[in-house]
């Protein structure tokens, strides 16, 4: 017991250095390991290299200096694809990879936009997944006028992203919001100074003029545009405009602008950067710096990719013999060496018990016979005990002996499988962590070592659970899921399909398979079956009518319960589909496997990558679900999201994942579907599927949110100076039509605690509200939302408390003691569904200039309240009247609310345009903001 408390306090001082996904560790203030890699696709050009780091030393003084002197960049890691020339200084990567990486340089998602962004999935706070820069964006010097300088500016910006998760202070949706009667530029702090400038432009000739605005609505024209002045006074903000010189600060509480309705104001409860920045355990574990600069210069180290390197090191003690377990794994192992690891690779065979054995060296899989040879190794029996230090030795081992250039374990990979627990696995702990190998782990059934998943936490492994139910096919999604994290996505390994169920005698399992433009080649259909030694019926019919029978399979002497058939080619692109009858004399459970590649070097095909916000989690908190659906850097939009998630003990849950901009997911239409789960089944591991299908879908561009800002010009000494026009792409440019496809993708695991053993009472509210909008309708207001769940966003909640303020931190800060709005005749609807309700203020004397700002919560059937919502805005203008000789005032008219009020209605922190709500307005102003078509907006 001792040996083990030891274990687990080692392992937490590594775990508290990582972020998921992330190896970055925080030290004395100096951020260290930070990972940018350059994207395998790209050109070998050195500018880049020297770029790169001339844009992180001149941020880390920036930065330094930004958060008040308490952090800086003291090391960073530069990853140097494998096809660049190596060179000396090149030394080799260890557990850092592409997929990884904090930074990626990768061609923009169109040949158009340079734009610097992060992608974030999560909340206010949460860390971002990655930053992309472009390699134009580092190597064209003109860009300096539209985002700043690439160090001082852009990358700090950034970074406040994805490490502190704050959000942009700006609106390109609906760049003025209103107050006392007139329409303001986003700006933070709002003492930048500039003018409203509109541009038009004919060929290469352009011309500037100041904006005209509407007599009575006072709305800017279409096109205007907020152009600051190039000197300033205003020090902040660096979430807003980054590139003006006089910013070297984030908005703090003095100088935050929590009425301009931006994501950060709506993202983190109209609270400054700075604020949640100081919230984050970053700032809570550092202390300033008395020092003028940073106390050390940013170090560099450039680590170059080699050929994968992967030694599986299998269990085969005792247990293995159980629930079909060794079998299974064969069936696994076999898909994985056969279809999944990439051409090219080495791969070696470890397997252990009470001791470890060597079943072959490394291979390097050269063509298909290497591969056959390979799954020649993989066990067929088991026996004995259970020595996981062992098989790990034995992988090192296996790896150290390919060459030079593999003279260490530097960067190979270890895919460590077992299903029984072992005390003496603190005795190789320092070994593994000093190794620069990285260990996949997949833990097999509901007695696999607790602390297994430690190994891949400290080596920046993935990490799987899967358990005894044949049907889930969970293992050998396991293993398909262990692709190349290099980043060259034409080689990797696609699953389109896997799925299993239990059939009865004679009995037949159908479906269809899509086969879509982007992949095609290396295709592979794959029939497994868990009790008779002869193959079922299988019929095979591809979209041309040709059918493939049982007879066109192949069923290997090594392994009598699959039966695999490769396509030739490239497979035909539309809907392949199966029929598989159960010849055998009792039920057995069948599955269908489909795996695939790119079909083309050109064009990326359509991938998921499935994860959590959590790899431990302690109950009550949610865990929460996402579903990232892409082709390149495209969102892909409109797809269904299905997520299995399969526990220890009990039955599996299936949830829908949605990209709705509400409950957990934050951005609408990003191509991220998100779901909160709440449905823990006891303590221990969970495993996640995520299976998405799109019919006849468009991937569609939407520019990505958290990105720096495209200044459209500056004004030096009274000269308006403007940049060139954002390049937009066209129509064509930006709609792929992608036809149907199918994805299947494995999440891994995470692991719950401190769940209740006897049973669960509802301790889990609805989730926030995010998406609250309103609309005047005469003398109306009408409110909409999409509703939460009994369970955050699961279920339906039980009513709603609506209230109102002419305060907008009233409603923030004492939500319980602003006016109050009957909603006895409004009833919660089901979990997603959208929310609409009308009523009349009887409240608020309404007159010229008045905004009115609104709020929601909801109530769960436990009385249990979820966070308030977003704040909606209401701003009234009253035209001015036309006054004739006999005609007089009449004030009841402004009262009463009469169809002369012109209502503009603003959403606080959302990302929808202004709005007009009333007679002829709203049309003109609809079609101009929706000019050049909905998914350009910003």
């Amino acid at each position: 017991k001792g040996t083990m408390r030891v274990f687990k306090s080692l392992v937490l001082l590594f775990l508290l250095l990582v972020v998921r996904g992330s190896m970055v560790q925080l030290k004395n203030g100096g951020y260290e390991d930070i990972v940018i890699a350059i994207n395998p696709e790209l050109s070998e050009n050195h500018n880049i290299i020297r770029n790169i780091q001339a844009m992180v030393k001149e941020a880390s003084t920036y930065l330094f200096n930004a958060t008040k002197q308490r952090f800086f960049f003291k090391a960073v890691k530069i990853l140097i694809p494998l096809h660049w020339l190596p060179k000396p200084e090149y030394l080799s990567v260890k557990t850092e990879s592409y997929d990884k990486a904090d930074v990626i340089v990768a061609n923009p998602y169109l040949k158009y936009g340079d734009d610097p962004y992060t992608l974030q999935y999560g909340g206010c706070g949460e860390k971002g997944r990655y930053i992309h820069f472009t390699p134009d964006f580092l190597l064209n010097d003109n860009l300096y006028n539209i985002y700043g300088s690439r160090g001082t500016k852009v990358f700090v910006h950034e970074w406040a992203h994805l490490r502190w998760g704050v959000f942009d202070e700006y609106n390109n949706d609906a760049p003025f919001y209103v107050l006392f009667l007139s329409y303001l530029p986003f700006r933070c702090s709002a003492s930048v100074t500039g003018k409203y400038i509109v541009q038009s432009c004919t060929g290469n000739s352009c011309t500037t003029r100041e904006c005209k605005s509407d007599e009575q609505t006072k709305l800017y024209e279409a096109g205007c545009k907020f152009v600051p002045e190039k000197t300033q006074n205003a020090p902040a903000s660096i979430m807003y405009m980054q590139s003006l010189p006089s910013v070297v600060e984030f908005c703090d509480q003095s100088t935050h602008n929590e009425k301009a309705t931006n994501l950060q104001n709506k993202m983190c409860n109209y609270h400054s950067t700075w604020e949640i920045i100081m919230n984050s355990t970053d700032f809570s574990n550092t202390s300033p710096i008395n020092s003028a600069s940073p106390p050390f210069e940013t170090a560099f180290s450039l680590l170059q990719t080699k050929d994968r390197v992967v030694c599986l090191v299998l269990d085969v003690s005792g247990s293995m013999a159980a629930n079909n377990r060794i079998k299974r794994l064969k069936q696994a192992a076999e898909i994985f060496l056969l279809q999944i690891i990439e051409t090219g690779s080495w791969v070696g065979i470890v397997t252990f018990q009470s001791t470890a054995q060597i079943e072959t060296y490394l291979q390097q899989i050269i063509n298909e016979n290497v591969r056959q040879d390979l799954t020649k190794y993989l066990p067929i029996s088991a026996g004995g005990g259970t020595n996981i230090c062992a098989g790990v030795h034995k992988g090192f081992e296996v790896k150290e002996n390919i060459g030079e250039n593999y003279s260490n374990l530097y960067g190979s990979e270890i895919v460590l499988l077992t299903d029984g627990e072992d005390g003496g696995m603190s005795s190789c702990l320092t070994e593994v962590k000093n190794s620069g190998s990285i260990i996949h782990t997949i833990a097999l059934g509901p007695n696999a070592a607790p602390e297994l998943e430690q190994f891949s936490n400290m080596t920046g492994g993935l990490r799987f659970y899967a358990t005894d139910t044949v049907d889930s096919n969970s293992l050998i999604d396991a293993f398909s899921g262990i692709s190349s994290g290099s980043g060259n996505i034409s080689e990797q390994s696609i699953q389109l399909e896997s799925t299993a169920q239990s059939v009865t005698v004679k009995q037949w399992m159908n479906g269809t398979v899509t086969v879509d433009s982007t992949v095609g080649n290396d295709t592979f259909f794959v029939v497994t079956w868990d009790r008779s030694t002869s193959p079922p019926d299988i019929l095979l019919r591809d979209p041309k009518g040709k059918e493939y029978r049982t007879s066109n399979f192949t069923v290997s002497d090594l392994n009598l319960r699959t039966a695999r058939l490769n396509i030739a080619g490239t497979a035909e692109v539309g809907d392949w589909y199966y029929w598989i009858q159960n010849k055998h004399t009792e039920s057995q459970v069948i599955s269908m496997i489909v795996t695939s590649r790119a079909a083309s070097l050109a064009v990326p095909p359509v991938t998921v990558k499935a994860l959590m916000n959590k790899d431990t989690n302690n109950f009550p908190n949610p865990m929460v679900i996402y579903a990232e659906v892409s082709q390149g850097f495209l969102p892909v939009l409109d797809a269904t999201v299905m997520a299995t998630v399969e526990p220890q003990t009990g039955s599996a849950v299936e949830l829908q994942l949605l990209d709705d901009g509400s409950g957990a997911d934050i951005t609408k239409n990003d191509g991220v579907y998100s779901k909160y789960f709440t449905s823990f089944r006891g303590n221990g591991r969970y495993n996640l599927k995520v299976r998405v299908q799109g019919k006849d879908k468009t991937v569609r561009l939407r520019r990505r949110q958290s990105r720096a800002l495209y200044v459209p010009g500056y004004i030096e000494n009274g000269e308006i100076k403007m940049n060139a026009p954002r390049p937009e792409p066209s129509d064509d440019e930006i709609q792929a039509k992608l036809g149907s496809f199918n994805r299947v993708a494995s999440g891994g695991s995470f692991v719950m605690e401190n769940v209740p053993s006897g049973g669960i009472t509802d301790v889990f509210p609805p989730c926030k509200i995010i998406d609250l909008e309103a609309q005047y309708e005469e003398d109306k207001i009408h409110l909409s939302w999409t509703a939460p769940g009994n369970d955050f966003d699961v279920g339906q909640a039980d009513k709603y408390i609506i209230k109102m303020s002419e305060s907008l931190l009233a409603l923030r800060n004492t939500f319980e003691d602003t006016t109050s709005v009957n909603t006895s005749s409004l009833v919660p609807k089901p979990a997603g569904t959208k929310e609409s309700f009308q009523f009349k203020s009887e409240n608020v004397t309404i007159e010229n200039g008045t905004i009115i700002y609104f709020a929601i919560r909801a109530i769960d059937n436990a009385s249990l309240t979820s966070e308030v919502s977003n704040i909606a805005q209401a701003a009234l203008f009253i035209p001015p009247k036309e006054s004739s000789p006999d005609s007089t005032p009449n004030d009841d008219v402004i009262n009463e609310g009469i169809n002369i009020l012109t209502i503009v209605l603003i959403v606080a922190g959302s990302i929808i345009a202004v709005s007009i709500a009333v007679s002829m307005f709203v049309c003109i102003l609809h079609k101009k903001n929706r000019r050049g078509g909905p998914e350009l907006r910003m």
